[in-house]
């Protein structure tokens, strides 16, 4: 679980089968921190598919997601001869980890219209509900 560090960078393969490919990266708060350390990680991830269409559409640095993949190594060696190593996460699934409120507003993701009145917003998410309703729910 991370927040976007970027705007996602979205490709198109080209061939017989052109398939949508997303590149965005995640900063991970470490859960120990110690002093003199960094207090995140960086990951790489990618996307393909449905899942990059859905990063083109959603997605926006600062967002909190929840991410489900592979690791997969890309280890190469550069033209100086030195071996470089590195590590992305090749996205498996992906969730939302947080509601569009608590994110800024950023994206589109929830349904729920942001121009709510600031009574609507002191119930905790929850729609107040008149007291002389309970004729009309379907249930007691």
């Amino acid at each position: 679980m991370g927040r976007l560090t970027r705007e996602p960078e979205v490709r198109y393969s080209q061939g017989a089968n052109p398939t949508t490919v997303a590149r965005f990266s995640v900063a991970v708060d470490r859960r120990f921190k110690r002093q003199g350390e960094p207090d995140a990680d960086f990951f790489n991830c990618t996307a393909f598919g449905k899942q990059a269409e859905f990063v083109e559409k959603y997605l926006h640095k600062g967002i909190k997601m929840l991410i489900t993949g592979r690791l997969q190594n890309n280890n190469y060696t550069n033209r100086n001869g030195e071996a470089v190593y590195s590590i992305q996460i090749m996205v498996d699934e992906m969730e939302f980890a947080e509601s569009k409120g608590t994110s800024g507003g950023q994206g589109g993701y929830v349904g729920e219209s942001t121009a709510r009145s600031t009574a609507d917003n002191d119930l905790d998410g929850f729609m107040s509900i008149p007291d002389d309703i309970d004729e009309e729910l379907p249930f007691n």
